[in-house]
């Protein structure tokens, strides 16, 4: 079993800038954060983790850090960020940075002597090349679009940026850079943060020679992630990391690790590895794409027999082997409950019934704020009222391929990053009580009736159900380690698992549509169910339990004595 504190944990993000605004600039920022304190600790969180507060220049929301040990003085400033550490400690709440090793923003003093000359001694932090035949070293595409190299007239060499061209990547094979990025790292350590999630570790170590990727199409650039993700050499780097500096706190790490199974995945996780805690899985996150080369834009519908299969995947492989993060949205994806609920006329049920399924199975549960409201995805008319960088480069990409533009904002509606990142929905004043001011990204009109002073007050609300379903996991070892068994792997409507622990059993049920199907349990399951824990429905008079009929997005959890 191998208990940890973390293991035990529920996390809840903050995508600060969205979060609460204290000044009116229309900005997020740690006072906000501060204020509501009060909130997640009466919604029962253990870690608090908070999207990149660092300096930046803000090309991408944060994630592009111009200085490491300072804070982007929209948020705040270290006095701030020193009184919110205190006061989540006061509390009994850990908090987990949001940290990025992969790249820096351009203005990163590092890369501004970089890219000065060929001969500066910091040129080497950076991943420079020539040009090749008239054009970029290869034909690598980055992540939001386009080639992963700008050219810099300069110098006349291309720099390597996997994401946009104002966060260019470090280079991981100088053990200069090494070294600061450690020292980096036990700075915020010694100023008393509980953990990490280190953003697109996985990129860290890119194929050697930079050689060009198969292009069966003859695209100018092609999607080459397996050239950049994954490398054997980023375990030793972790490794390292972790034998040098990790190892010395009792802290959390979780790394963003896309395109990997779990077998791949106990490579970073796997007991004795010495690397990280857990990993974010991205399997689940690509069950409504066409197909893995088309991207996330083009929207198919999902299909629960293929969910049931990932999750069932991940969490027999990694059952004392590994461990798990659990979550259906965070500020990268759509809002949860629009994307594998029903945010329309079964947004509450669904919602509660999506929350029973992640807290329920084995690994550490990711609240996203507003997720405990049941925020939903915003559709905005015009793309001028969007922000995110990955999805205006889509846009114009679209537009200049001739789609049209209905085709473009659909796609859009469903996948935008800022699905995510509209404000946090606090009540019903103006800016949903955001912000006095004007919101740098427009508030979903729909704060009205989905608010979280609305939520509080109503004891049959979302946010209760999230309250009861953490005081349950807090009560019971077995919800934490019990080992998971899929029931029922061929129903396309109900999704069925146990989860066991010695003489305990949790026996969970979820319709994840809204027509009302029939269940029939083995093994006279349902015959003597046991207690019911929690459900999202109030139980019906007289109902056969040997043949239970589930009414729309019905969630169940009940715990077996075993004999």
């Amino acid at each position: 079993m191998n208990p940890k504190w973390w293991k035990e944990s529920i996390v809840y993000q903050i995508y600060p800038i969205s979060f609460m605004d204290s000044n009116g600039d229309g900005v997020g920022d740690l006072r906000g954060i501060i204020s509501k304190l009060d909130y997640l600790q009466d919604l029962g969180v253990d870690v608090i983790w908070v999207c990149p507060i660092y300096k930046s220049p803000n090309h991408d929301n944060g994630y592009d850090i111009s200085d490491y040990c300072d804070i982007m003085k929209e948020f705040g400033t270290m006095d701030d960020f020193d009184r919110l550490l205190q006061d989540m400690h006061s509390r009994g709440m850990k908090l987990m940075m949001d940290l990025v090793l992969n790249h820096t923003s351009h203005q990163h003093a590092w890369f501004v002597e970089s890219r000065s000359s060929k001969d500066n001694p910091k040129r080497d932090f950076y991943i420079w090349r020539k040009g090749k035949n008239g054009g970029p070293p290869n034909n690598w595409e980055s992540y939001f679009s386009g080639s992963v190299w700008e050219h810099d007239p300069h110098t006349d060499e291309y720099y390597l940026h996997l994401y946009s061209k104002y966060q260019p990547d470090l280079n991981w094979e100088n053990p200069v850079v090494i070294d600061k990025l450690h020292e980096m790292v036990q700075w915020w350590l010694k100023k008393g943060v509980d953990g990490f999630r280190f953003d697109a570790i996985a990129h860290i170590v890119k194929t050697e020679g930079y050689p060009d990727a198969h292009n069966p199409h003859g695209t100018p650039t092609v999607r080459a992630y397996d050239m950049f993700s994954n490398l054997e050499d980023v375990h030793t780097l972790l490794q390292n990391l972790h034998d040098k500096v990790l190892y010395f706190y009792d802290i959390m790490t979780v790394g963003e690790t896309s395109g990997l199974g779990p077998e791949q995945a106990l490579d970073y996780v796997g007991d004795g590895r010495r690397e990280l805690n857990m990993t974010f899985q991205f399997e689940h996150m690509f069950l409504d794409a066409a197909s893995a080369g088309s991207g996330k834009w083009d929207v198919v519908p999902w299909n629960l027999i293929d969910l049931k299969k990932i999750i069932t995947n991940w969490q027999v492989v990694l059952h004392n082997r590994g461990w798990n993060a659990n979550y259906l949205c965070n500020h990268d994806q759509p809002r949860s409950v629009s994307r594998f609920g029903n945010d329309l006329f079964y947004r509450i049920p669904s919602a509660k019934m999506l929350a029973t399924f992640t807290h329920m199975l084995e690994g550490t549960p990711y609240i996203y704020q507003g997720e405990e409201i049941g925020m939903t995805n915003v559709a905005f008319e015009s793309i001028d009222n969007y922000r995110d960088v990955e999805t205006l480069n889509y846009y114009e990409e679209k537009r200049r391929n001739g789609v049209p533009e209905e085709q473009i904002m659909a796609a859009i509606h469903k996948k935008s990053r800022d699905n995510a990142r509209t404000p946090m929905q606090w009540n019903d004043d103006d800016e949903g009580g955001f912000t006095t001011g004007d919101p740098w990204l427009k508030v979903n009109s729909n704060y009205m009736e989905i608010n979280a002073a609305y939520a509080v007050k109503d004891p049959d609300s979302i946010y209760h159900y999230y309250k009861n379903l953490i005081a349950l996991r807090k009560k019971h070892k077995v919800i934490v380690y019990g080992e998971y068994e899929l029931l029922l792997p061929e129903d396309t409507e109900i999704y069925v698992y146990t989860r066991t622990l010695e003489d305990q059993r949790v026996l969970v049920i979820l319709n994840f549509f809204e027509r009302e199907p029939i269940i029939e349990l083995p093994q006279g399951m349902l015959t003597n169910p046991g207690e019911l824990l929690i459900s999202n429905y109030e139980p019906q008079k007289e109902e056969d339990l040997g043949r239970l009929k589930l009414r729309p997005y019905e969630a169940r959890v009940y715990l077996q004595r075993l004999i």
